[in-house]
């Protein structure tokens, strides 16, 4: 069984002029970032590694669900590979993971997460917001054999917004 939970960087900011791998948090995605994270504490055992992708905004993102994990943030895995919007790189890297992870939490970027999530999941999501997370589960021992798994959990920040 392999447990993998996706999660979309938080928003950021375009004011600053600077490269894309360089763009920070702003506030509102701190704000979401923070609620998406404590609202799937329960979902989070000791045994989950977290990776990010070496973009600022998802390491940003990493740090603020693994404060909250009270995961250590000096034990993230910083993958270059996951700087990806395709979801077909996205999905070499998590089949190229070590078997012996059994519980993985990426943080990344969209076009790949939506569409890997659709293609490995089993609802329909049209488009995972920043700081969104879906956890799917897989009927598998070797992450190189993933199939159709079986989505467990979707967290998004607007259902978690009350007015």
């Amino acid at each position: 069984m392999k447990n993998l939970i996706l999660i979309r960087h938080a928003k950021s900011s375009w004011d600053n002029p600077v490269s894309d791998k360089e763009r920070n948090l702003t506030e509102r995605g701190r704000n979401d970032a923070t609620l998406v994270s404590l609202d799937s504490l329960s979902l989070i055992s000791d045994k989950f590694v977290l990776f990010s992708s070496n973009a600022r905004r998802a390491f940003e993102t990493a740090t603020i669900f693994a404060t909250n994990y009270s995961f250590p943030v000096n034990e993230i895995i910083i993958n270059e590979d996951l700087y990806t919007f395709d979801e077909n790189q996205l999905e070499k890297v998590i089949k190229s993971l070590n078997n012996d992870l059994e519980n993985v939490i990426l943080f990344g970027h969209n076009e790949a997460i939506t569409n890997f999530v659709n293609k490995f999941g089993d609802i329909f999501i049209e488009n995972v917001p920043t700081s969104g997370l879906v956890w799917i589960k897989f009927d598998c021992l070797e992450w190189k054999l993933l199939k159709k798994g079986k989505t467990q959990k979707v967290v998004f920040p607007r259902d978690l917004k009350y007015e």
